[in-house]
């Protein structure tokens, strides 16, 4: 008789099997995910504070202390994308009439610009136009200027492909009293960073970049200097999900029996810790170098072909994500929708600032390698051959 009371039936949609297709993901993530880490992903469920899944989380802390390069006791993986880790770092750090500087020069400066103002933060930008990088001297102008507590900035500029240059601002930032924030999300395990020795106080990433796994999770973590900001607080953070306090207890980083906080994407948990797993395998000074070599691969076929890359100098190019513009005369959705409709690729257009200007390729992980280099350029000349033949 209950059946009589619905009135929703069940969705057609859902009475037929799922059907994915079979993808070469070529734009600025999330990438493919090997075999290997499907695997990882797909094991059986367990509790979320079972003692194998605890082990699971102390190996993944292991490797993101490797990826990082850092000691850091606090460091972890959020229960969400970099987006997540992103404001995570952000609402951790900053309590209302905090000052933070962000220095922009693409969407995710804009991105934590907005996220600050919305914590009551008092924000300022240090801006450099899409495609450049910020040198010592522009930060120490607004460090002197705003004398603020935070200096936010992105290592690799996903809407952009700039690849920032970080040696030397740890220091400078320290030695006029501020924590250095960085973004790592598209650059980690492509191209070199080393938390400590660059004295960088908070580092965040995601699972779906080089790392190859699904997203989901966000590698983070913070330093010592950071931790004591975190414990100085007059406030409680604004978000109880994201409260450091209580992730670092769940994960284990306060010398304390673990507590619990939230069921954990479990799941999530295994791929990434699988993902790590391979990093360490190949190891990271080989990551970087495969990533450099197919990079430099891409930008002379591009040029080669008579594009221009968005990014003139080459070493401020992002090595896991490269940016072209637009050949005159076509437009950007062709291109992209050809090569999904007929090689079966995805690349991608640009994101805020860069929208409607470039398009962006993405070599990561297991994707940068030599064999797609060469299906991205032949796939991308023959979408360039129809945009130009549809013009005639």
């Amino acid at each position: 008789m209950a059946t009589s009371l619905l009135r929703i039936p069940p969705p057609q949609e859902l009475l037929r099997p799922l059907a994915v297709p079979e993808r070469l993901l070529l734009g600025p993530g999330p990438s493919n995910v090997p075999s290997r880490i499907q695997a990882a992903g797909g094991r059986q469920l367990l509790g979320h504070m079972h003692p194998e899944v605890l082990q699971v989380m102390d190996e993944i802390k292991a490797g993101v202390q490797y990826a990082f390069q850092t000691q850091n006791r606090l460091t972890l993986a959020i229960s969400g994308t970099g987006h997540c880790a992103m404001e995570a770092a952000l609402l951790n750090l900053l309590e209302p009439g905090d000052a933070v500087l962000v220095a922009i020069n693409g969407i995710w400066g804009q991105r934590a610009a907005d996220i600050a103002r919305r914590l009551g933060a008092n924000v300022y930008e240090v801006l450099k136009p899409p495609g450049k990088y910020f040198t010592p001297q522009d930060i120490e102008q607004g460090l002197v200027q705003h004398k603020p507590l935070v200096l936010f900035i992105t290592h690799g500029e996903s809407s952009t492909g700039v690849l920032q240059p970080l040696e030397g601002l740890g220091e400078l930032c320290h030695r006029h009293g501020c924590l250095l924030l960085v973004d790592a999300v598209a650059s980690l395990g492509g191209a070199p960073i080393f938390m400590d020795q660059q004295e960088i106080d908070v580092l965040y990433s995601g699972s779906q970049k080089v790392l190859n796994a699904p997203p989901g999770s966000a590698p983070i973590s913070f330093s010592e200097r950071a931790r004591e900001k975190l414990l100085r607080r007059k406030t409680k953070p604004p978000s109880f999900y994201l409260d450091m306090g209580w992730l670092a207890s769940y994960w284990g980083c306060d010398g304390e029996p673990r507590r619990y906080h939230h069921t954990a994407p479990i799941n999530s948990f295994f791929s990434l810790r699988e993902g790590l797993a391979m990093l360490a395998e190949l190891g990271l000074e080989s990551s970087w170098e495969r990533h450099r070599a197919n990079c430099t691969q891409l930008c002379q076929g591009l040029l080669d072909m008579g594009l221009e890359l968005f990014v003139e100098e080459e070493k401020a190019r992002l090595p896991t994500i490269t940016t072209v513009r637009v050949p005159e005369g076509c437009d950007w959705k062709d291109i992209t929708a050809f090569l999904m409709d007929n090689h079966g690729m995805e690349i991608a257009g640009g994101l805020g600032p860069t929208a409607g200007k470039v398009l962006r390729i993405g070599l990561m992980g297991c994707n940068s390698t030599s064999a797609n280099v060469d299906r991205v350029l032949r796939a991308l000349q023959d979408a360039l051959n129809r945009c130009h033949r549809s013009r005639l």
